[in-house]
Order: C-alpha cells, then sequence, then structure tokens
C-alpha cells in the first residue's frame, strides 16, 4: 500500500469540517483541513453568530418601545443602524478565534488556505500542491438559493451572505421567503427601523411548523407592524420613474410593492459542485446535495465522506457537527468499526420573538405519517417566571404515545424555547417519559418549570380515576 501525506483530508472550514478536522487530531490522525474563504464558514461569518447578534440588538430595542409593561414612564433609544452593524462585526471577531487557523494548528491539525480540487479518490490539489490522503471529507456547505425572478439582478438583491456589509438601513425592505432565516430577519430589520414587507408563497410563514404556532409568530410580526403577505409569489421586479417595485402575484390579481431593498431567503443550495466530485463520479440527489449511505459514505468511493450542509438532510449548525463526528471516526477506522449515522432526535430552533423550538413529531408530520398520538399543551402565561419577565406567552405542545408518558414530539413557543427544548431532548435520546420529568426539581422560579408543569398536565389527564376514587374511601374512613 503506497504511503500517503494524511489520513484524512477535510474540504471545508465550517461547523461540518471543523469538528471533523477536531476529532481526528484527538484521535491522533494526521490531518489536513482546507478552507478557501474564512474559517468557520457561514455559521460564524454570514448565519448563526451575526443574525443572532443583530436578533439581540432588535430585543433590546423591543423592550425600550415596550418599556411601560416594566414599570417604566419613559425610554428611548439614540442608535445609529451602522453601530449596530458594527457590533454585529465585532461579536464575530470575538468568536473567530474558536474557529481559527491558529487554534487548528496549535492542535496539530495541516491548515491551507485555498481552492481544493479532488484529483482521484484518494488525491486533493490545494495552491498547485497535490495531498495523498486515505481519507477524504467533504464539508463545503451550502449558499443562499436565488431564484429566478424577472430583474431581481438589476436590483443588487440583498442574501444571508451579503447582508451584514450594509451599514445604511432600507427604509423599506422587501423581505422574499417565509422560512426560518427569512422570518429572523425580517423582524430583526423591522425591531431596528426598516419598513418590512414580508412575501411567502405558502400559506404560512414558517409553514413546517403546527398551524397554531405560525399564526402566533405571524399574529407577532403584524402587531410589531411587518407587512406579512402569504400566498403571495414575487413575480417580478419593475423599474418606473425612478421608484422600484415588486410585483407580486396573489390569489386576488397582481400588486406592486415599492422597496428601497430587497433580501431574498428562499432557501439553500449545496456547494456539490466545481471542484471534482463529478469527475470522479460521485453522485448528486434530487435536490443537489452529495448522496451519502448510512455511514456518510459516497456511493461511489467508500473513502470519501460527506457531512453538513453539502450532504443533507438537515441544515443546522448542530446537525453538521452531529454529522461530522460519525464520517471523522467512520474514516478512520472502518472497515474494523463503523457507525450508522443517527437521526432519531434531532431538535431546532427558530430565533424569532416568540422562539419556536422543536424536537421530534409535531401534529402536521404525525397526520401525515399516520401516527397516532395524544396532545398535551401547557401555555406559558401560567408560568410565575414568565409573568414576573413579562413574557407570559406561548406554549409547550407535547405528542406522546397514546395511553403511555413516551414522548414524540416537542413543539415550545415562546421565550428562550430554544434552551427549554434541551431537556425533552436529553429525555427522547435517552428514552425517559414524561413521568421521569414531573419527577425532577425544576428550580423556582424559572422557565425551565414550564417542562415539568406539561409533563403535570399530561399526568392528571392520565390519573388513575378508579384508584383515586378507592383512596378518597379510604381517607374518609380514616377520618372516622
Amino acid at each position: 500500500m503506497a504511503k500517503k501525506d494524511f489520513n484524512l483530508i477535510v474540504i471545508g472550514g465550517g461547523s461540518a469540517g471543523l469538528v471533523s478536522a477536531y476529532i481526528g487530531s484527538v484521535l491522533k490522525a494526521k490531518v489536513a483541513l482546507i478552507e478557501k474563504h474564512k474559517m468557520g464558514g457561514d455559521c460564524l461569518n454570514t448565519g448563526c453568530v451575526p443574525s443572532k447578534a443583530l436578533i439581540r440588538s432588535g430585543k433590546i430595542l423591543s423592550y425600550i418601545q415596550r418599556h411601560e409593561k416594566f414599570g417604566l414612564k419613559s425610554a428611548t433609544a439614540d442608535f445609529n443602524f451602522a453601530d449596530i452593524m458594527e457590533r454585529v462585526q465585532a461579536i464575530i471577531s470575538k468568536v473567530e478565534p474558536h474557529d481559527s487557523i491558529e487554534r487548528y494548528t496549535r492542535l496539530g491539525v495541516d491548515c491551507f488556505t485555498g481552492e481544493a480540487r479532488i484529483r482521484s479518490p484518494h488525491e486533493v490539489e490545494v495552491n498547485g500542491q497535490v495531498l495523498t490522503t486515505k481519507n477524504i471529507i467533504i464539508a463545503t456547505g451550502a449558499r443562499p438559493a436565488v431564484p429566478p425572478i424577472p430583474g431581481l439582478d438589476q436590483v443588487e438583491a440583498l442574501t444571508s451572505d451579503t447582508l451584514w456589509n450594509l451599514r445604511e438601513l432600507p427604509k423599506r425592505l422587501l423581505v422574499a421567503g417565509g422560512g426560518p432565516i427569512g422570518s429572523e430577519l425580517a423582524q430583526a430589520l423591522a425591531r431596528v427601523g426598516s419598513k418590512v414587507t414580508q412575501v411567502e408563497m405558502l400559506p404560512d410563514i414558517l409553514s413546517r411548523e403546527d398551524e397554531e404556532v405560525s399564526r402566533t409568530v405571524r399574529e407577532k410580526f403584524l402587531a410589531e407592524g411587518i407587512d406579512v403577505r402569504t400566498n403571495t409569489r414575487c413575480k417580478e421586479v419593475v423599474k418606473e420613474g425612478g421608484r422600484t417595485f415588486m410585483r407580486l402575484e396573489t390569489q386576488n390579481g397582481t400588486e406592486d410593492i415599492e422597496f428601497d431593498r430587497v433580501l431574498v431567503a428562499v432557501g439553500r443550495a449545496a456547494n456539490a459542485k466545481g471542484f471534482g466530485l463529478e469527475e470522479i463520479g460521485v453522485k448528486l440527489g434530487p435536490r443537489g446535495t452529495v448522496e451519502v449511505d448510512d455511514y456518510l459514505r459516497t456511493t461511489m468511493h467508500k473513502n470519501i465522506y460527506a457531512c453538513g450542509d453539502v450532504a443533507g438532510p438537515y441544515q443546522f449548525t448542530h446537525t453538521a457537527a452531529h454529522q461530522a463526528w460519525y464520517c471523522a471516526v467512520n474514516a478512520l477506522f472502518s472497515p474494523f468499526k463503523k457507525f450508522r449515522v443517527d437521526y432519531r432526535v434531532i431538535p431546532w430552533c427558530t430565533f424569532t420573538d416568540p422562539e419556536v423550538a422543536r424536537v421530534g413529531l409535531n401534529e402536521r408530520e404525525a397526520k401525515e405519517k399516520n401516527i397516532p398520538y395524544e396532545v398535551t399543551t401547557y401555555g406559558i402565561d401560567d408560568l410565575d417566571r414568565a409573568i414576573a419577565d413579562s413574557e407570559d406567552h406561548g406554549f409547550v405542545k407535547v405528542l406522546t404515545v397514546p395511553g403511555k408518558d413516551k414522548i414524540l414530539g416537542v413543539t415550545i413557543v415562546g421565550y428562550h424555547a430554544g434552551d427549554l427544548i434541551a431537556e425533552y431532548v436529553l429525555a427522547m435520546k435517552h428514552g425517559l417519559g414524561l413521568n421521569k420529568i414531573l419527577g425532577t426539581i425544576h428550580i423556582y422560579p424559572t422557565m425551565a418549570e414550564a417542562n415539568k408543569f406539561a409533563a403535570g398536565v399530561w399526568k392528571q389527564a392520565h390519573a388513575p380515576q378508579g384508584l383515586l376514587k378507592w383512596v378518597q374511601k379510604f381517607h374518609a374512613w380514616r377520618r372516622g
């Protein structure tokens, strides 16, 4: 067997690639990591980190607007949009060392900045140098998808990649897309002063969620002045007399909406082409992602793996990291030991206000798959801590096996839902039911008590009525 330069070459320095390289280094393999642009990938530079920084600034302004709810007679904020966007960049810079070349070099990873080109299943070229390897991991991520809307190329449309270059707030912003990215950014930018129109072709925003979930978020958007248009399609961009319009196709005909900038947030496309996969026969699926088996190996070459957005089926930073563990371990120890990737418990959160967090099934999916279920709902408007924080809105919704406390899925809508869902993720991962959650002490007063109270609602509905009647008679007998 010819000697190779590396045990593992990882292409892509985002979440999936960084975790793959990290695990490889911890397992004492010789690892190369190739990134053509910025370490940290989309999550650090254009996705999770900057969006949450912007959302936080918008949240602070929303508190100021609601000052009377907190017993304050008056409150105002003097701010400049450019300063908010500079804060976003400062946050990125503060997180950046976690994903830096310096850190990974210290870990023993050979880091290369440049465009990778796969020459063969065991050869990758970068900066004119050919590296040989036992295994390759493709972790090249995805990019914003831009639909072929006529005239869109005339207006320098923004995406989640380019938004962060803005320093002047668009007075009138049109957001094309009602999914998680479009919804998060629509609300955040509305809160910092844009007049936002959000356009979604489906019947509701956040269309993967249950109807009452989407309705709750939509009603909050409308209350904050966002013009939400559903069942509406962006048909074309029209320029007339120095003004720019989006021609919308609605159920009642067409309508023109004037805008200053347009943000396109209709999904993401995998970065799977242009660096040699096609030439060596690696197959792509119908959605343009790299086809992989249950061990995350490509179908043509069992020593080439793929993880993260480029492979799907989920496009979350945490699932990319989850897949990366399987890729690295399978690549380094196959055929002696390999692990089938586990997608049984995948959580996610949309960081609108209110937040929407979910793990497992919701009612929409359970009905589609004909899975029997029971629903338990606890209203967070009843929770002491939520009331104290003036955040008494939303709910915890749990799906269970009929007659049992086994959890099929949970949706939480409300303040810090993304944090609250973790208890249910742990429970589902390790087969714990609602009785275990109910029997666990939760600190008072915290938002986490909502999980215990939801379990209590389930328990009350499943109380053994026959036994309770007997106990009632027993207490009456003891009273004499």
